[in-house]
């Protein structure tokens, strides 16, 4: 059986993430991002940095299977994103949303061209290219609802792609008839009918048939 999440897929997610920014593009967006304690800045900007780290882990001849590749991280003030990669604000809106779809295809590109046998180190699980994909995708769909949320812009991912990124992330969660509000309960956003808002979460990225 092939791979359930693809490069392809990555480029639609971010491509649909840079067209729903760009509509706010002369906002500020220095404003908290849903209830994040980022602003949608620094979220958009950690999304990018996420994008490009992922693509980082599968660069190297022989990936890390216990690290990260050590790029530096560092944080701009207490309590924001620790990351590798900025955008200049001289740059403005437009320019970070050119950073986020930099990074995106950074990290379709690793997608494409590395080996579906090669493992690389993930806090979650020592994971695939297919992994590396879908946990990208994950920081897009997620981040931009509390992105969305602070900047008063409509996000509706595709049901289809939710429903595959949790086969692939979330084997246990109950998808039930909505994907993307499963998403956002497993993801620690929202509650749902029977099962309360979680205060921790995680996935699990190595590939399943790694498990046996």
């Amino acid at each position: 059986m092939g791979p359930i999440i693809s490069a392809a897929d990555v480029e639609t997610v971010v491509a649909y993430a840079a067209d729903t920014l760009a509509q706010a593009e002369g906002q500020d967006w220095q404003m908290p991002a849903g209830d994040l304690e980022w602003t949608c800045w620094e979220t958009v900007e950690h999304v990018a940095d996420d994008l490009f780290a992922y693509a980082a882990q599968l660069g190297p001849r022989r990936p890390p299977r216990d690290t990260h590749v050590p790029f530096v991280c560092e944080r701009r003030r207490p309590g924001g994103p620790a990351n590798t990669v900025f955008a200049d604000p001289q740059g403005g809106n437009a320019g970070l949303v050119q950073v986020l779809e930099a990074s995106g295809a950074f990290l379709a590109a690793m997608v494409k061209t590395v080996p579906s046998t090669v493992r690389a180190h993930h806090i979650f699980g020592l994971s695939d290219p297919e992994g590396f994909a879908a946990m990208g995708i994950v920081e897009v769909l997620v981040h931009m609802y509390d992105v969305t949320a602070g900047l008063g812009l409509a996000w509706r991912p595709d049901p289809d792609l939710c429903a595959r990124v949790l086969t692939r992330l979330f084997p246990d969660v109950e998808q039930g008839e909505d994907p993307w509000a499963a998403m956002l309960w497993a993801t620690g956003r929202t509650s749902l009918p029977g099962r309360a808002k979680l205060d921790r979460w995680r996935w699990y990225a190595a590939p399943a048939q790694d498990a046996h």
